[in-house]
């Protein structure tokens, strides 16, 4: 659930603290006094920064050199690139000075832009035939401005005669313009005065309005007077327009914009008490200028065509305007156009807009004398949140995080509080509490100056907030619990002068002791402040601290822990304080006895946050005891979005992310957030971006940014890049919260949630099946409603949603781990796996058996609930209470009625025999009453039984019927009523213990199952009641002959009926191919040993007939009848033999064959000869047809198959899939059903040779018995080399697909739909052609060893 639209604190992307990276003097360089530090440059490529000293009045000398910030020694942190001497060349100025100085990574050239007209280029590595130092430009009359476009392929120069001049890399002149009054003419501007008061309806009264399009008053461009009449120039940022901010010959002051061709493209319209400064957003919508007033300064801004577009305050005092730090501006967007800064004389400021309001974020003053110099600011070309500050002295890099000062996300205390800085205010809202849309705020606390850092501890009644200014702290109470909330009390405050140094973060260590990080030249300092009910106490300050980029403070209610965040050795480092009895321990290196590293983060991280998951708010979490490994969890972000916890790197597209007790929260760069369960650094499980099928992923807006999370009320809150928030509710904290109130048995809140959020109410059953079931009870005290319990009841089903529908939101642990707790709940799982709903229906019924008088529609509820509906018990419950409240009984019946089928309510109700009740339910459906009231009363005028009777025929409950008619005794209604209904079995049951009966019914039954064409269970039914001439022909037309012929001996028969009827079963079975059998009832019955004999050898049963000749004394027919038997059977399986093996020799290399094309030429081998021969290119665009796109590729259809299979001949009509299966079944040669039919016909084959090896097997010992050596092991030999064809092609015929015809094996649970017609009847092929078939079995043939060799 979502809930759109700024509901939130006023602020926009919060800007954290400034975080000085110092290590050592790394980060602060401080300059020799011989040197004068003029200017500087980034060098990106090498990270690092190009410095230029000089030249000054006493000294022309220009030195470039190197900083290595990231180097130990301040020796080597300098490294010396050239020097020359710079004599001014023109006369009006008192010594040059660098207009522009920029280093040319490429080129490893560093362009320096002197005032006096100088443009000089230092090459590191000069070619041959290039000098070191060069003038490769000079401007006679001097320079007033120059910058380098941003792809650095030019350079713009303003001279001091006003020309605009355009340089190449090259350093070649591509035009030049010059600057004359009557550019002012270029633009026309009309303002239509959108927003002012002239344009707002003022009512019906208004008489006289003004025209819109005229201001009160016409600003004519008069200047400022603290214009110090420079030249500025600024690029768009995409190198297309520049911008020059000049004065004119008249006082007015000019924003002029050109084009990259030196085109004049739109002049700044006249606006009083503009000045110099001027920079240009590099997204390109607005520039940026400063308009000074008597008693304030504001930041103005204009379209590219010069038009005003809006402004904001400075917020300078008015005594403060005319102070001299104040008199000279200048304004520098970053490079991704989020942060302007607004630089004075001795400090700077950080500004960010959102919602159309800008925020003071910080301000960096310096100790400088602001009447003797200035300081210069430059933001880092690629890294948006790195600067340097330039002094005359040192030179500063400073590198900005971005940081929200969020309260506790641990229930009871994460009330989502934010405090957001806006210069000297700051700005509070719980979110959890009141959702003020920004830039508004529920409370704002005024202090004495800007702020530098908030911090914020603990929640409700009692939270606390410390705010850290430059030369102050203060520790402000806020009561949350109050309605309506009050504002923030200030209980105490003191001067920060202890800190010695520049205060730059402030933490909460408990409910009384505050520690603040400070900088100095010598690294940073630690001070402990204790609040006393006497105020705020200063207790100690350590020194000699190795340089701390920030301190993090743990949100754990179990023990306060504060971790600094050191940078050494390359490597980031957490150090836990101890404290002892109160006291400060002094800390004088990483190795001092106070600290202990517990966490490490391999690369310099900004923004970090850290846990403890051995506290016992990390369910879940598995410490084992005596394990080596530190239960802390140290969370980093790195400017290019690599998130690591610990050593692992987690994501490298991380844009945001939070920290709670039970997961790791980010959102990446792919607009997704994710959730990550809060486990060991090392197995942290991320989920995949399927934010379609993981509830641990999900999409949200580009741009979006994670502010807070309170998973109290399972919402996280997320800030858009417009500045509004939204709060949404994830599934993953949902679930979360869910379990964590299942676990702790807050049934209440947990149904809540489900029923709030959407979840599936079976996650209340399913998360811990168990313990549900024992704490039924508390569940109904919990819940309360009858509604409730009734929403819960009605959505129960048998699959388990933890391990079906909700299984990625669980951490999944080891197997290792919580083997005990897992295997309870598995076990409980399969306990209540396929009588779930019963059992929990049952627990219900039990649990409310002493809450009738409350809780009987829930009562009711339970009984239709179960699998199958237990509706007689609900109707019973109904009757129950209509013989004691009718009014209650009605109402019962209603809601019996809501939740099943009233018309089967009805049919059940009829069932009980209860016609009170059925007229009752009858009343709540929609039937007509002249319907039912004839029919229910008549049942009332019918006796007992027959009633009974009558409403089971109705409901069509024959066998019930049944019994009533056995009770009443009417045997010949019973036998109508049975043979109606062919209730011949409940019959026989029913008069089981009644032989006399039983005849007669089974005479019945034998009647109907010979109508029925059961001939065998007939034959047995007359056989039992000794109806042997119907018993024996049941039995013939069962062939089973034994069984008949017995029977007609038991008729009993003549002897020429018994010889006519064993003639015709002798027939029947010869027709049969049993000849076996059809040989011995010539034998038996008919004596005609001749006939048995020839039958015996036709089913290849020689020595059957051999015996039978024996036994009759009949030799002579040997010769006659087995040896042409056994003649005539050789010819027959010599020439099935030949047939096998002419099959196996034809079809195995064709199959062979097309494999080997499907491979090489899969295209021919499913589609054919598309082209009819013609050579087309296979790149024409097609249009996206039906017919033609929507299976993929022709090679990927049929091998990956990642949609439906299409081809070049429609199959997609299901009138073509008779005809398809038809083509499937012949498989014709060159179709792509011929390898299917192919394999199936050998598989067939085989079968046929297992089964004629016996037959092969009694040929061969008969031929031998009779002398026909050579023809007995002719078949023979023919048989073994038909089997060992067989035997060599199964393995060849029968094996995988997917190890023929492609390389990956396609994923089993990949989701294809099947398409229908004839496109089914190709899919069902290639589904088959791609399932590894198993090989049947090749049945060994036993050889005769009296053949020799």
């Amino acid at each position: 659930m979502d809930t759109n639209g700024g509901e939130a604190v006023g602020f926009a992307l919060p800007f954290g603290v400034a975080v000085w990276q110092t290590k050592k003097n790394k980060d602060q360089l401080q300059i020799p006094s011989d040197l004068l530090l003029t200017a500087s440059a980034w060098d990106v490529e090498n990270e690092c920064v190009i410095c230029a000293f000089g030249p000054s009045r006493d000294n022309a000398l220009i030195q470039l050199k190197r900083w290595h910030y990231d180097r130990e020694e301040k020796e080597e942190s300098l490294e010396d690139i050239a020097s020359w001497d710079a004599p001014c060349p023109v006369p009006d100025l008192e010594c040059d000075y660098v207009l522009d100085l920029h280093y040319l990574a490429d080129l490893s050239t560093t362009c320096v832009v002197l005032a006096g007209g100088d443009v000089i280029v230092v090459r590191e590595a000069p070619l041959n035939g290039e000098e070191k130092i060069e003038i490769v430009g000079s401007v006679d009359v001097g320079i007033s401005a120059a910058a380098w476009s941003p792809d650095e392929e030019l350079l713009a120069i303003v001279t001091r005669a006003d020309t605009l001049l355009y340089m190449t890399k090259d350093f070649e002149n591509t035009s030049s313009v010059t600057l004359v009054e009557d550019d002012l003419k270029a633009s026309k501007h009309v303002s239509v005065g959108w927003g002012k008061k002239e344009t707002q309806f003022k009512g019906k009264g208004a008489k006289a309005l003004r025209d819109p399009t005229m201001p009160e008053k016409v600003d004519e461009g008069l200047p400022s007077p603290h214009d110090d009449k420079t030249s500025t120039i600024s690029w768009r940022g995409d190198g297309v327009y520049l911008a020059i901010n000049s004065n004119q010959a008249s006082p007015r002051r000019v924003i002029r914009v050109y084009s990259r061709e030196g085109m004049l493209d739109g002049v700044s319209e006249p606006v009083d008490g503009l000045e110099g400064a001027l920079s240009w957003r590099p997204e390109g919508n607005l520039l940026a200028g400063i308009q000074r007033f008597e008693d304030h300064a504001d930041v103005v801004f204009f379209e590219r065509n010069g038009l005003r577009h809006g402004q904001f305050p400075l917020r300078i005092a008015i005594e403060e305007m005319t102070d001299i730090w104040a008199t000279s501006i200048t304004l520098e967007w970053n490079v991704d156009s989020s942060i302007l800064a607004v630089c004075f004389r001795d400090r700077f400021q950080l500004w960010i807009m959102s919602n159309y309001h800008y925020y003071m974020k910080q301000e960096v003053a310096f100790a400088i004398s602001p009447s003797s110099e200035r300081i210069m600011f430059q933001w880092n070309p690629e890294h948006p949140l790195m600067c340097t500050t330039i002094l005359k002295d040192s030179i500063h890099r400073l590198d900005y995080v971005f940081h929200v000062e969020a309260g506790s996300t641990i229930s009871p205390d994460d009330y989502g509080l934010i405090s957001v800085i806006d210069g000297r205010k700051v700005k509070l809202t719980p979110l959890r509490l009141a959702n003020v849309p920004p830039p508004m705020a529920l409370h704002e606390v005024t202090v004495n100056s800007n702020v530098v850092n908030t911090a914020i501890h603990g929640g409700g009644s009692d939270t606390k907030l410390a705010v850290l200014e430059r030369d102050r702290l203060s520790i402000y109470q806020w009561n949350l619990k109050t309605k309506p909330i009050p504002a923030p009390d200030l209980l105490a405050f003191t001067e920060t002068a202890a800190c010695q140094g520049y205060v730059q973060q402030v933490v909460f260590l408990d409910d009384e002791k505050v520690l603040v990080l400070a900088t100095n030249s010598s690294g940073s300092t630690l001070s402990l402040f204790r609040l006393t009910p006497t105020g705020l106490k200063h207790i100690i300050t350590t020194l000699s601290i190795p340089f701390i980029q920030d301190i993090c403070s743990s949100f754990s209610r179990l023990n306060h822990i504060a971790c600094l965040h050191f940078l050494h050795s390359g490597r980031v480092a957490f150090s836990r304080a101890i404290l002892e009895s109160g006291s400060w321990l002094r800390l004088d290196s990483l190795s001092n006895e106070a600290w202990s590293d517990i966490c490490i983060l391999p690369k310099h991280t900004g923004d970090v946050k850290f846990i403890d998951i051995s506290n016992k708010f990390s369910e879940g979490i598995a410490i084992e005891p005596g394990q080596t490994r530190s239960p802390f969890i140290a969370f980093g972000l790195t400017s290019n979005g690599s998130l690591y916890a610990n050593s692992r790197r987690l994501a490298k597209d991380c844009t945001s992310f939070l920290v709670t007790h039970a997961h790791i929260i980010f959102t990446t760069t792919q607009y997704l957030l994710k959730f990550v369960h809060m486990t060991r650094a090392e197995e942290l499980d991320v989920p995949p971006d399927t934010p379609e099928v993981d509830e641990r992923c999900r999409s949200i807006e580009r741009g979006a940014r994670l502010i807070t999370v309170m998973p109290s009320i399972s919402a996280l809150v997320l800030q858009m890049p417009r500045g509004n928030l939204e709060t949404i509710y994830p599934r993953a904290l949902v679930l979360a919260g869910i379990r964590q109130s299942i676990d702790k048995k807050k049934y209440k809140k947990a149904f809540l949630s489900c029923r709030n959020h959407r979840v599936d109410m079976n996650i209340l059953h399913d998360h811990d099946p168990e313990s549900f079931i024992k704490s039924v009870k508390l569940f109904v005290e919990q819940v309360g409603k009858v509604e409730h319990i009734d929403l819960f009841l009605s959505q129960l089903r048998e699959e388990d949603v933890s391990k079906i529908m909700y299984k990625d939101t669980v951490v999944q642990t080891k197997p290792e781990l919580n083997t005990k707790e897992s295997t309870i709940h598995t076990s409980a799982s399969e306990h209540f796996g396929k009588l779930k709903v019963n059992n929990i229906c049952d627990a219900f019924l039990e649990a409310l058996q002493l809450r009738t008088s409350t809780n009987l529609q829930n009562i009711i509820t339970a009984h239709v609930c179960k699998s199958p509906p237990d509706l007689e018990a609900g109707l019973l419950e109904v009757a129950k209470l209509q013989r004691d409240d009718s009014v209650e009984a009605e109402k019962a019946v209603e809601h019996i009625c809501f939740l099943v089928d009233v018309n089967r309510l009805y049919d059940n109700a009829l069932g009980l025999y209860d016609l009170d009740l059925a007229l009752l339910v009858a009343q709540q459906s929609q039937k007509d009453p002249r319907e039912y009231l004839p029919f229910l009363q008549k049942l009332q005028e019918l006796p007992s039984r027959r009633r009974d009777f009558t409403i089971d025929d109705y409901l069509g409950r024959f066998t019930k019927a049944l019994t009533h008619l056995h009770a009443m005794n009417d045997f010949e209604e019973f036998k109508i009523y049975m043979t109606k209904h062919k209730l011949y079995e409940d019959a026989l049951h029913i008069y089981r213990r009644q032989e006399d009966r039983v005849q007669g019914l089974m005479g019945l039954y034998a009647e109907h199952l010979s109508k029925e064409a059961r001939y065998k269970e007939a034959g047995i039914a007359y056989e039992y009641i000794k109806d042997y001439a119907s018993a024996s022909e049941a039995y013939r037309l069962a062939h089973l002959w034994r069984e008949a012929l017995s029977c007609a001996g038991l008729i009993p028969l003549e002897e020429a009926q018994l010889q006519s009827f064993a003639s015709t079963i002798a027939n029947s079975l010869q027709e049969l191919k049993d000849f076996h059998s059809a040989a011995t009832v010539h034998q038996d019955y008919l004596h005609d040993l001749e006939s048995a004999t020839r039958l015996f050898c036709k089913g290849y049963f020689y020595a059957d007939a051999i015996r039978i000749l024996s036994l009759n004394k009949r030799a002579e027919l040997l010769d006659a009848v087995v040896d042409a038997g056994l003649v005539e059977g050789m010819g027959t399986m010599t020439e099935l033999l030949a047939e096998c093996k002419a099959q196996i020799n034809a079809q195995v290399p064709r199959l062979r064959e097309l494999r080997i094309k499907k491979i090489e030429e899969p295209l021919a081998f499913y589609d054919g000869d598309v082209n009819d021969g013609m050579d087309i290119p296979d790149n024409i665009s097609l249009a996206a047809t039906d017919a033609s796109t929507a299976g993929g590729s022709l090679f990927t259809r049929y091998t990956n198959r990642t949609g439906t299979v299409g081809t070049n001949a429609t199959r997609r009509t299901s009138k073509n899939r008779r005809r398809e299966e038809r083509k499937r079944a012949r498989g014709k040669k060159g179709s792509v059903y011929e390898e299917e039919y192919l394999v199936n016909s050998i598989g067939r084959l085989i079968d046929r040779v297992n089964a004629v090896g016996d037959e092969v097997g009694r040929l061969v010992v008969g031929l031998m018995r009779r002398g026909m050596r050579e023809r007995a092991k002719a078949v023979e030999g023919s048989m073994v080399e038909v089997v060992d064809l067989c035997r060599d092609c199964v393995g060849e015929v029968f094996q995988s697909e997917s190890k023929v015809g492609q390389e990956e094996e396609k994923p089993k649970d990949q989701d294809v739909d099947r398409p229908t017609g004839g496109d089914g009847v190709l899919w069902d092929s290639m589904e088959m052609s791609q399932t590894k078939k198993e090989a049947p079995e090749v049945k060994a043939f036993e050889r005769l060893t009296l053949f020799g060799r």
